[in-house]
């Protein structure tokens, strides 16, 4: 069975902004996976992007990722986070990948586990 992962923003700028072989750390925690970001992550860092600057160019490569690497969903909700949360209570997705304390939290109120960094650059699991 593959395991579905939904990657947020800050996780797909993860190998810009902090060095993280993102996809890499996936294989080695759950070895098969299909990533996965709501259309409302793949906006909300199209928008970072134009933005330009160190963040800019984190954001552009992060939505280059999530358009070739990831299955693109649509959710009710337009916001990230909140799209997120969606995928994660409905059983969408397996796990939640997020350096965001409080989208964490959410994720993990409605039992799903969340995977975020630990360390310099290494990926850990955090179940609810």
């Amino acid at each position: 069975m593959t395991v579905r992962v939904a990657l947020d923003t800050s996780a797909l700028m993860m190998p810009v902004e902090l060095d993280v072989r993102l996809f890499d750390e996936l294989d080695r925690l759950l070895d098969a996976f299909e990533p996965t970001a709501p259309q409302a992550v793949v906006e909300e860092l199209r928008r970072l992007a134009e933005k330009g600057g160190t963040e800019g160019t984190a954001a552009n490569v992060g939505h280059d990722l999530a358009i070739e690497r990831c299955l693109v969903v649509d959710t009710e909700a337009s916001y990230a986070d909140d799209a997120l949360v969606e995928l994660a209570r409905e059983g969408t997705v397996d796990y939640v990948v997020t350096n965001d304390r409080p989208l964490r939290d959410r994720v993990l109120e409605v039992d799903r586990p969340v995977i975020a960094l630990r360390g310099r650059n290494k990926l850990a699991i955090t179940r609810p």
